[in-house]
């Protein structure tokens, strides 16, 4: 078994300070497969002190020196993208093909764009053309506490670490310890790139010892949190006592609005295997689908008849199939939702509870469609963060964004129509930080984030160096040449 209970701090791999094993299951046989050490605050403690000893060099380097740093990050991230594919697949059910191209591949491309805008951005400026005697610098905000979630691992380990070191921050990470391999590699990817130590730290462990160390810490001056809506709330009151900032990236319930004026079946089956896609566990995921009654017939059909041609296989098998859901505490929500929508009363028109066929062990769902659902019932409220669909009918223009609306949650939407007219004022009244519109995807450094619970920041390109920054406004600056 492969045993990696060292943490990362200040340069070196070191030892826990005290001796906590924990094991990382293989959801797709239910095995473990790996041990690391869950840390404690000592833990946390080492690792701010690196981080603060090191804040002062690196916030003062050339911004082309941490470009450079960055670079020789992104070719040692690329020559060794192979690993990193591996060990996601095997730490979070990732079927190859997935971690490969999306997974894996979404880090790399992260590190390459923030490489790109920060290559343009400008740390000082001038207010405006006519205040030539006021000016703005954009700083560094100092030591930063990272916490990412299991489900995009380097996704998200990149969102945070590349914008943060990049703008001259120092960081200590805490991954998933569901699925903390990844991370752990990646820690060797910057260890191999030669970055200055305590510029970055990785400590792992559990939410509520060292997520709540490093929220609480006095030293540290920021939290980015990517995970649920309560684990961010415990962040924030962790986080209020030093008046730290706290960057929230949570859940999602995001709506997919099906007008009649679009293609039906390609509108519909898009919007399913998106719902399915990584086995539902995406905060960005459409899992609503309102469908306009003239069309919900066909649209329920189709639903249907995609649910049925998605595959579902084991993660180290080559094809489009989906894997396993992350965990057993995972599987078990899942399949508690779903039984909840049966009580309530939905129409299950496709998958359901249990496992699919021919499999009696591993956390693998079914792809499940319900019909009739009403935005009352808990399938339409909860993020249940598996590969289930509801479907939900509208009459009006009106309805469909007040259902929409109808949410704790606001991160993506989604709206398919023929009408463009149509597609921009809905748009412009849905409650959400992201919008797509029939099937286009988001540009690279398009900010990513969300309203109401779905959090409170922005990650992505220039956006996402923001909430690493300070912003300093200096009256009587005069320029000399």
């Amino acid at each position: 078994m492969l045993r990696k209970t060292d943490f990362y701090i200040d340069g070196r791999w070191v030892s826990p300070s005290l001796s906590n094993d924990y094991e990382i299951i293989n959801p797709a046989d239910e095995c473990p497969f790996a041990v690391i050490s869950l840390g404690s605050k000592s833990d946390v403690d080492r690792a701010v002190t690196a981080a603060s000893r090191a804040f002062g060099s690196w916030s003062a380097v050339t911004q082309k020196e941490r470009i450079d740093q960055l670079e020789a990050l992104s070719k040692i991230y690329e020559r060794r993208s192979d690993e990193m594919s591996e060990a996601i697949s095997m730490e979070m059910g990732a079927p190859i093909k997935l971690a490969v191209n999306e997974q894996t591949a979404s880090g790399l491309s992260h590190i390459k764009a923030f490489i790109r805008a920060l290559k343009e951005f400008q740390f000082e400026h001038l207010l405006r053309e006519n205040t030539p005697d006021e000016y703005i610098i954009h700083e560094p905000i100092g030591i930063c506490g990272l916490i990412t979630p299991w489900n995009w691992p380097m996704n998200q380990v990149t969102l945070k670490v590349i914008p943060a070191i990049g703008v001259g921050c120092t960081v200590i990470l805490k991954p998933s310890e569901i699925a903390p391999m990844s991370s752990l590699l990646f820690a060797e990817f910057v260890d191999e790139a030669g970055f200055p130590n305590g510029v970055f730290n990785l400590v792992n462990g559990d939410g509520p010892t060292v997520g709540e160390a490093l929220s609480q810490h006095p030293d540290i001056d920021m939290m980015s949190f990517t995970g649920s809506a309560r684990a961010g709330q415990s962040v924030t009151k962790a986080a209020a006592g030093s008046i730290k900032r706290v960057a929230l990236e949570l859940g999602g319930k995001g709506a997919n609005i099906v007008f009649a004026d679009t293609d039906i079946p390609k509108a519909v089956k898009r919007g399913a295997l998106h719902c399915f896609h990584n086995t539902g566990q995406s905060c960005n995921a459409p899992t609503r689908m309102l469908v306009e009654r003239s069309v919900y017939d066909d649209a329920v059909k189709i639903a249907r008849e995609t649910a049925e041609m998605v595959e579902v296989g084991m993660p180290h098998e080559e094809g489009r199939h989906i894997g396993p859901l992350v965990s057993q505490i995972q599987f078990d929500k899942v399949q508690s939702l779903i039984k909840a929508g049966i009580d309530e009363g939905a129409r299950l028109v496709a998958g359901g509870p249990g496992r699919p066929e021919g499999f009696n062990r591993g956390y693998f769902a079914r792809p499940t469609v319900f019909a009739d659902v009403n935005n009352k019932m808990r399938i339409a409220r909860e993020e249940i963060f598996g590969p289930v669909l509801s479907i939900i009918p509208f009459d009006s223009e009106e309805e469909a964004i007040n259902i929409s609306n109808d949410t704790s949650y606001g991160l993506t939407d989604y709206v398919q129509t023929g009408d463009n007219k149509r597609m921009q004022r809905v748009a412009r009244r849905l409650r959400a930080g992201m919008v797509q519109a029939n099937g286009a995807a988001r540009a690279s450094g398009s900010p990513f984030g969300g309203y109401k619970q779905s959090g409170n920041g922005r990650e992505g390109g220039i956006h996402g160096f923001m909430e690493f920054l300070e912003v300093k406004a200096v009256s009587g600056w005069t320029t000399t040449s």
